[in-house]
């Protein structure tokens, strides 16, 4: 499926206020409404994800390592204590954060990373308790880890998601390299899988290979090849998730328990050198098409289902932060379809890495910069618009 035509093209946009060089205030026009977006934080390295707190704060990641508090009003924190130590090389090192559904009662926090060992490395995922003034992790206990560990430094994957019934998903990638990535065909390999376990690590009963001869049991879904992107839809329960494709071909998928999303026997897109991937496949047999594709890429990170109330207009669009693209990505859905698309903020010229939705509705990105901010979208005010 291609992607529709339409894109944003973004109104003029006009500073309202002077703030430091790195900081964005401004106002642009959508196919929808009028949107403000407003630096709230910066100053941070490369920050990878947003997970936000009960009081309005947010937690982020930055890849080199670091795990920060950045309150409601911006301040940013000095790095958390007790994060585990992370590879930190090329697309390597604190990735995910999520909070626990009873967070408010037990505060573990979950962090999916890059860990060396044996081998090379490979995604880890921890938990740990946060301290009441969010400065330090405690009780840090890993919970799951990739298997095997490869001599990479690329296609980590490593969103966490919540599945609403008390299991945890993680997003695995192949490791990029040719010589392991069919690896994601194969059930005794994390490489290009979905995984579903507890939150202490231990398997459900119910996943689908349980039980299975020469399977690793927490194995959800496979076939895939890196995925940055994924979120439960609320109106289904169902997980869907956006992965990389090669040189083209990135891919919305909604995801199944045991099927196979075709990497790398199918790919819509070919190899960075020009070349077919594999056989040069775009379907076969007893492998699942994705919903929607995109050549050229957007090089998707971070997705959200809206929910708020601060833009009803959007309310169960998908909404994922494009990094090659340098866009946030709207897309419309009717049901399982995508039935339109909308490119916000590309002027910025910013690579979005991940998307939250934070209180009162307002939307938030995280852009991949050595200066990376944290961006609020809200709506725009009739002073702001010039309207009458």
């Amino acid at each position: 499926m291609t992607r529709l035509p339409f894109h944003l093209v973004a109104a003029s946009a006009t500073f309202l206020m002077t703030l430091p060089a790195a900081a964005v205030d401004e106002v642009f026009q959508t196919e929808g409404p009028a949107i403000h977006v407003q630096t709230v934080a910066d100053g941070l390295v490369h920050p990878w994800a947003i997970a936000f707190l009960p009081d309005g704060g947010m937690l982020v990641t930055e890849r080199p390592g670091n795990l920060r508090h950045v309150t409601a009003e911006g301040e940013v924190s000095a790095p958390i204590q007790g994060v585990p130590e992370v590879d930190a090389r090329d697309q390597g090192g604190l990735l995910d954060v999520v909070l626990d559904p009873d967070f408010e009662q037990n505060r573990l926090v979950y962090l999916s990373y890059a860990e060396a060992g044996d081998g090379g490395n490979s995604t880890a995922v921890a938990h740990g308790t946060l301290s009441e003034d969010a400065s330090a992790l405690s009780e840090v206990e890993v919970i799951f880890r990739q298997q095997p560990k490869l001599p990479s430094t690329m296609h980590f994957g490593s969103r966490l998601v919540f599945d609403g019934e008390g299991h945890l998903f993680v997003t695995l990638g192949e490791r990029f390299d040719e010589r392991f990535r069919g690896q994601a065909q194969d059930l005794d390999s994390h490489l290009g899988k979905i995984v579903r376990i507890n939150p202490d690590g231990s398997v459900p009963e119910d996943n689908p290979f349980v039980g299975r001869e020469g399977a690793l049991p927490e194995i959800w879904s496979y076939g895939h090849r890196n995925i940055q992107a994924a979120a439960i839809n609320p109106e289904t329960g169902v997980l869907w998730e956006i992965e990389h494709g090669p040189k083209g071909g990135d891919e919305l998928n909604i995801v199944e328990p045991g099927e196979n999303y075709g990497w790398p026997v199918v790919s819509l897109g070919v190899n960075y050198d020009g070349t077919p991937v594999g056989e040069g496949l775009r379907h076969a047999e007893g492998m699942v098409d994705p919903v929607h594709s995109w050549t050229p890429v957007i090089a998707p990170s971070g997705m959200i289902f809206y929910q708020g109330d601060a833009f009803p207009e959007w309310q169960g669009d998908l909404f994922v932060g494009g990094l090659a693209s340098q866009a946030l990505v709207r897309l419309e859905l009717e049901g399982n379809e995508v039935a339109g698309e909308e490119r916000l903020l590309e002027s910025l010229g910013l690579r979005m890495r991940d998307v939250a939705e934070g209180p009162g509705g307002a939307i938030y990105v995280a852009t991949d910069e050595d200066n990376g901010e944290i961006l609020r979208i809200e709506p725009a005010d009739e002073t702001q618009t010039g309207a009458n």
